[in-house]
């Protein structure tokens, strides 16, 4: 799923029955900052604290609805199309929209998404290398004497250490990732004989709760990870758009932390 879509109809969860405190809330969202233009998956991670992006991208449409947000679809120079959004009092929007889509433009430059998915393997790597984890697997569907055949998904990595192995999978964008590859790929994970790990700047609690039945865990990193080269960049999108991101040198040792905290469990 693009980071600069909010979440599709067709993937959309049952209603939910915060949907209405969603929908006023928002409502109070634009109310307060009646003069910025947004898109949709912006105003998924801003109120993610609160809403999964599902229930805001629900309210959003009901506000639209009623007439309370205008809307406008624009074509960026990738092809690909985001929905901006503003308050109906809003009647001088064109420049801040025009602002909005520049930036949005610039990260999202398939040469900047390919960097920042490579560099967040890269990140959690180096991560795991530097305690001690073996890799034994990168980009793999298999691991001993298993193979998994049932589709062509594979790994990012297995790693092992004191005689435990994972399953990793790494997902270093602004929304959650595909819930049926999510699925998949712990099921993959199980019977690989391994335990599912997924490393993702969010994931939703449900299906944290899910991952932990599962034998699993999830390392939520908060914020999507820039490399140090494009810092300036993560700085504009993180002051001008308000998002999560990023551009530290390495996996700060409290996140590593928590994960050995949760290795040592295992033994």
């Amino acid at each position: 799923m693009s980071d600069l879509e909010g979440v599709s109809e067709d993937v959309l969860e049952p209603a939910d029955e915060r949907e209405v405190e969603a929908r006023d809330h928002i409502r109070e969202f634009f109310r307060e900052n009646r003069e910025q233009v947004f898109f949709s998956r912006q105003l998924e991670v801003l109120n993610e604290q609160v809403y999964f992006h599902w229930i805001t991208n629900r309210a959003i449409r009901e506000l639209e609805g009623e007439g309370a947000i205008k809307s406008e679809w624009r074509k960026l120079r990738t092809g690909a199309s985001i929905k901006l959004l503003w308050h109906k009092g809003y009647r001088f929007y064109k420049r801040s929209a025009r602002s909005l889509v520049s930036l949005v433009e610039e990260y999202s430059d398939p040469n900047i998404g390919a960097a920042l998915g490579l560099h967040g393997e890269t990140m959690v790597l180096e991560g795991f290398a530097r305690n001690q984890f073996v890799m034994v697997g990168r980009n793999t569907r298999e691991y001993r004497t298993k193979i998994w055949v049932e589709t062509a998904h594979d790994l990012d990595f297995i790693f092992e250490r004191d005689g435990v192995a994972y399953g990793i999978e790494v997902k270093n964008m602004l929304g959650y990732m595909d819930q049926d590859e999510f699925v998949l790929k712990t099921r993959l994970c199980r019977f690989l004989g391994i335990r599912p790990v997924f490393i993702c700047r969010m994931l939703p609690k449900t299906w944290i709760h899910d991952l932990i039945t599962a034998g699993g865990f999830a390392l939520v990193l908060k914020y999507q990870l820039y490399p140090w080269t494009h810092r300036d960049l993560a700085n504009r999108v993180r002051d001008n758009l308000r998002l999560p991101v990023d551009a530290p040198r390495f996996l700060q040792e409290g996140t590593m932390n928590r994960f050995l905290k949760w290795h040592a469990k295992q033994l």
